[in-house]
């Protein structure tokens, strides 16, 4: 039988990205059931992402007016072991805001993701990328009367992933995860390939993190990142989601 084709496609876009240490603890209510915690040397992470989403289509057909708009989310890092023995390495988002309505409610109501709709805007000067002439780019969010915004100094050129790195780990990531009502999990496939990246300079967040994702999380997002990358763009394709079955749930092998 043929493979269905994509549900989505498009590209991001000029992606910034913010990674924080989070207790496990805080995240653990969190993680769908079927899959656990991921780690990079023991650490446990969330990240804030800012990006564009470029060249919308939905199964094939490009989608007038979302030909390009601002996302931001936040995401935690999640694996599960399938049935046939594969390790899949996913994300679980937290929160996920974009301007457009028609995205919010294809999301929520296809995918369960947790989107909301909000005034969005970028600024971007990507400079040389050096040190002499460094570029800048900024995310900003108003969400009623609460603003948000997640900005950086970009003076490290894209560079090639390097095996086993915390980029690796927080970029590599090929399933999305979300959670039903009574322990039930949806999976999908997100597809693109490996994106060069380069370490940002002065990372900076202002915003309210609890307005924005609750008063525990809100504290992990406002303090200091303990990395911050960015990535210039790449092709990506969203597969069809599907329900994990009751076998994946409750026996799924976890990696050692």
């Amino acid at each position: 039988m043929a493979e269905r084709s994509p549900f989505l496609t498009g590209a991001w876009r000029h992606l910034l990205l913010f990674n924080y240490e989070a207790d496990p603890a805080l995240l653990a209510p969190l993680v769908p059931a079927g899959t656990e915690l991921d780690s990079w040397n023991g650490l446990t992470m969330v990240s804030l992402v800012g990006f564009l989403f470029a060249e919308t289509r939905v199964l094939g057909i490009p989608v007038p007016g979302h030909q390009l708009f601002e996302e931001m989310n936040l995401r935690l890092y999640v694996r599960r072991v399938a049935r046939d023995g594969a390790l899949r390495r996913g994300v679980v988002f937290v929160r996920e805001w974009v301007p457009r309505r028609a995205v919010v409610r294809m999301a929520r109501w296809l995918y369960r993701e947790p989107y909301v709709r909000a005034a969005m805007s970028h600024v971007r000067d990507l400079g040389t990328m050096t040190k002499d002439r460094p570029g800048f780019i900024r995310y900003s969010a108003r969400y009623g009367r609460e603003r948000l915004s997640m900005a950086a100094t970009l003076s490290d050129p894209p560079r090639a992933l390097l095996p086993g790195s915390e980029a690796e780990f927080i970029t590599m990531r090929g399933w999305g995860y979300t959670s039903y009502p009574n322990r039930r999990t949806m999976e999908y496939r997100v597809i693109h390939p490996a994106w060069p990246v380069g370490d940002v300079a002065g990372g900076k967040f202002d915003g309210s993190g609890a307005t924005w994702y609750g008063a525990e999380l809100g504290r992990v997002v406002a303090g200091v990142p303990r990395s911050a990358f960015y990535a210039p763009d790449s092709a990506i394709s969203v597969a069809w989601r599907r329900t994990l079955g009751s076998e994946d749930v409750e026996g799924d092998r976890h990696p050692t």
